[in-house]
């Protein structure tokens, strides 16, 4: 499983930069867009391997776990790495312009930590109905002990992951009085 999940990730920035260099250097516009859309198609492979697996007659570990976290960021957090790699790789390649960063001070990165979070809820949520599902699925309290432990440790990056957003909105960083020189 651990193999599979590690092709998936390799396969997700291959396709990546495939779209992107079809875009932008061979300008093919509908066949880059075409290989940006298959980088979702890459995480069903780690979700097929995983029912697959358990279907099987395997033991859930830690890597079935694993798989559905990875699915569930993918898909929560897939679509804006896509955008931030298309912003690079217009500018680099094709005269875009230049990629936008987070904001760094006050209120707006207090908003963007948050929005961030709200990303990571989705994600855990997506990844706990996958866990939820596979246990369902084999209905064996013992096959799928490693995934309830998975899905118990979700509320938990949510959380933590709140509190680091709560941080920036009680603790706004400033914007220094003088900019460097």
């Amino acid at each position: 499983m651990v193999a599979v999940i590690i092709a998936c990730e390799i396969g997700f920035w291959v396709v990546l930069g495939a779209g992107l260099a079809a875009r932008y250097l061979l300008r093919r516009k509908r066949l880059g867009a075409a290989l940006l859309v298959a980088t979702a198609f890459v995480d069903l492979v780690a979700l097929v391997a995983a029912v697959v697996d358990l279907r099987g007659g395997a033991t859930a570990d830690w890597s079935h776990g694993l798989a559905a976290l990875y699915i569930g960021f993918s898909v929560a957090f897939g679509p804006t790495l896509v955008r931030w790699a298309d912003e690079r790789f217009a500018h680099r390649f094709a005269g875009g312009p230049v990629p936008t960063k987070p904001p760094r001070y006050g209120t707006q990165r207090a908003v963007y930590e948050w929005k961030l979070w709200l990303r990571a809820v989705i994600a855990c949520g997506i990844s706990g109905a996958l866990l939820f599902g596979a246990i369902r699925l084999v209905d064996d309290a013992e096959r799928t002990e490693a995934l309830g432990g998975t899905l118990s440790a979700l509320p938990k990056i949510v959380v933590i992951w709140g509190i680091v957003a709560l941080t920036y909105t009680v603790f706004p960083k400033t914007r220094p009085a003088h900019p460097r020189a």
